[in-house]
């Protein structure tokens, strides 16, 4: 699918089409500024200027093969689309076959069209933030994805939304992309979530937020990255994917929560080396127990640490936490794991049989491995607690940072 910010109306049909590179040239574009002219910059780098090139020509409509192919970045003063390099291999090939042939090639492009049931969705954008945090690593980030590219949000009456041929457009609504169009769209399920659930907390709310997001695409492949540099898909490790995609259908039923107290925030900041004086500046109150620093925060996912330096030992590291059985009635969750490569992950008990509501049952997960030798190198999998109803997930990665703990 190609994308487009062009608001005119604007239909063309059986329309000559040729190939001009990087467009560079801006006499060649005017001679063939009759055609719809594909231009293409691999290094992703020269696209306004050279969209520039084709306005000054006045090219009667572009194609611009990208390996940013956001539609932020097309351009709404000609007729254009901007597509990726996938993409744009077929239309130099068609291109290409017909000059072969010594026939003209020809082609159509129609705007104001929504596309629908693309494939791969959802992918992980180059802005997405990244894990893990230099301030606290110890607590996998980030949390969730959820959808931040191309989103269709509300906008000031007031503020133009483009200008098209001198005139400034205005809208209610504007596309935009970014952490912060995801960020709405994760604190309206909050918002719902607690509209349904009066009585958790936060850390509650966030944990079935987490829990039960997904992690296959519509082809039932693991999510995966952009890279706009060579537009590969790399598979989005929870460092970039977090806990998984929002699934705002599942999260009014997550069976169980990970819940986190005042107090055990006060011990993870303590573990951190905060001063009493900025615990209770972050806190705003005042706490005498100061006697239980931890850096093992009750949260829905599993980080460790390795150290490339030294090689010769492994790696052990004991998680503990603490579920709550949020649903109704007796029931029986069963732990499965999925392998990592190198590591062995093991799960005391394996089994949490819970008898009423709101019961809160212990276990320990230990990861037990060899020293991964290269900074930035991430292996991961996931602890999933099953009953036949709820499947209750949470990452498990190990890394070695690039950054000294």
């Amino acid at each position: 699918m190609s994308l487009s910010m062009y608001p005119g109306n604007f239909t063309t049909t059986n329309s000559p089409i040729v190939f001009m590179g990087l467009c560079e040239n801006t006499t060649k574009l005017n001679k063939v500024k009759s055609n719809i002219v594909v231009y293409e910059d691999k290094n992703g780098t020269l696209l306004g200027v050279q969209i520039d090139n084709m306005v000054t020509s006045k090219v009667v409509a572009g194609v611009f093969i990208s390996n940013h192919p956001n539609i932020l970045n097309s351009d709404d003063r000609i007729p254009s689309i901007i597509t990726n390099p996938r993409n744009g291999e077929i239309v130099k090939s068609y291109i290409k076959s017909y000059n072969s042939k010594n026939s003209s090639t020809i082609a159509s492009i129609s705007f104001k069209a929504t596309g629908v049931g693309v494939k791969p969705s959802p992918r992980i954008y180059f802005y997405s933030s990244r894990g893990p945090s230099k301030i606290c690593p110890y607590v996998l980030k980030p949390d969730i994805t959820a959808p931040g590219s191309n989103i269709l949000a509300s906008w000031p009456p007031n503020v133009f939304v483009g200008i098209f041929k001198d005139r400034e457009l205005f809208n209610k609504f504007n596309i935009a992309s970014g952490t912060s169009m995801a960020c709405p769209h994760v604190a309206g399920v909050g918002v719902l979530l607690k509209g349904a659930h009066n009585d958790w907390s936060l850390a509650a709310i966030r944990s079935a937020i987490m829990t039960t997001s997904y992690i296959l695409d519509n082809t039932t492949e693991h999510i995966k990255e952009i890279d706009i540099i060579e537009y590969s898909n790399k598979v989005s490790t929870p460092l970039v994917l977090g806990a998984g995609h929002v699934d705002p259908n599942r999260v009014f039923d997550p069976g169980l929560v990970y819940d986190i107290g005042v107090q055990d925030y006060v011990n993870l900041l303590c573990a951190l080396n905060y001063s009493q004086k900025n615990i209770a500046a972050i806190t705003i109150s005042a706490f005498n127990n100061f006697s239980k620093p931890s850096l093992d925060l009750n949260y829905p996912s599993f980080i460790a640490f390795t150290d490339s330096k030294n090689s010769s030992s492994k790696i052990i590291q004991q998680f503990y936490r603490t579920v709550n059985n949020v649903a109704e009635g007796q029931t029986t969750y069963v732990a499965n794991i999925s392998p990592i490569k190198g590591f062995n992950i093991s799960v005391i008990p394996n089994k949490l049989v819970f008898n009423k509501k709101n019961e809160k049952i212990s276990f320990k997960l230990k990861i037990e491995g060899s020293i991964i030798t290269q900074n930035d190198e991430v292996v991961f999998g996931y602890l999933t607690w099953e009953d036949g109803k709820h499947v209750v997930r949470s990452p498990i990665v190990a890394t070695t940072p690039n950054f000294d703990l």
